[in-house]
């Protein structure tokens, strides 16, 4: 084993990485070894007992976390003329159709989030090449293909976030900041998990959470013991 650096004794001696804590108890714990000089995301690692690969069994949602995730959400909406004053007045960073499309094909993929219209999905569908391996494409599921463009812009600004089971089995999303409050953060991961819990698929069988942990941008992971969280 290489020799530990400084932040990394000083990580050790804060917490076991052997052992379970409570939701409460790695809220703190994460702020506690979180040295970069900028301001870390806090993430949320899920290892759910489903098989992905299977229809019935794949886990997607949407959740809006009650602190938001402390970062500003680049929105794109792509809609007719009708709906763009709607849209920019909601608070979209970018708003268009034709040039905007043209853009993507042109490999710009500068955002966070698109957000269309059911009679545009003909046009931005020819899009999923693209926005599909970038988690960027709109789908109804998630809210982001609407004709309530303000509704869904304003959720989206306001820590409205579309996650999805990987191919392993992993639900992997940021939850916040390290400069949050522990409460806050303890408060995002909670709603986060039991959002997760009400999508259980009826076909998955056994342990439905294998493991939960949260962590920080170069921080390790620390185990979060799943008795703690009421309802799941």
């Amino acid at each position: 084993m290489g020799k530990l650096t400084k932040n990394q004794k000083l990580a050790h001696e804060k917490y076991d990485p052997s052992q379970e804590y409570s939701v409460e108890d790695a809220s703190k714990i994460v702020k506690e070894i979180t040295f970069t000089k900028f301001d870390s995301s806090v993430d949320i690692d899920v290892r759910l007992g489903v098989d992905p690969r299977k229809a019935d069994q794949m886990v997607r949602g949407v959740v809006s976390l009650p602190h938001g995730i402390g970062k500003e959400v680049r929105v794109l909406v792509l809609c007719t003329p009708e709906k763009e004053e709607e849209a920019k007045a909601a608070g979209a960073d970018h708003v268009g159709l034709e040039d905007y499309i043209s853009k993507i094909e042109g490999g710009w993929t500068d955002i966070d989030v698109i957000i269309t219209m059911p009679t545009v999905m003909a046009k931005v569908g020819k899009l999923g090449r693209i926005l599909g391996p970038r988690s960027l494409m709109p789908n109804p599921k998630s809210g982001t293909v609407t004709m309530d463009i303000a509704k869904a812009v304003k959720e989206v600004k306001a820590g409205k976030i579309d996650f999805k089971v990987d191919k392993t089995g992993i639900i992997h999303t940021s939850i916040g900041k390290a400069s949050f409050e522990a409460d806050k953060i303890k408060e995002n991961a909670i709603e986060m998990i039991n959002t997760i819990a009400k999508l259980k698929p009826a076909s998955a069988k056994g342990t439905y959470f294998k493991s939960i942990s949260i962590s920080s941008t170069m921080s390790k992971g620390i185990a979060i013991d799943t008795t703690s969280i009421a309802g799941i």
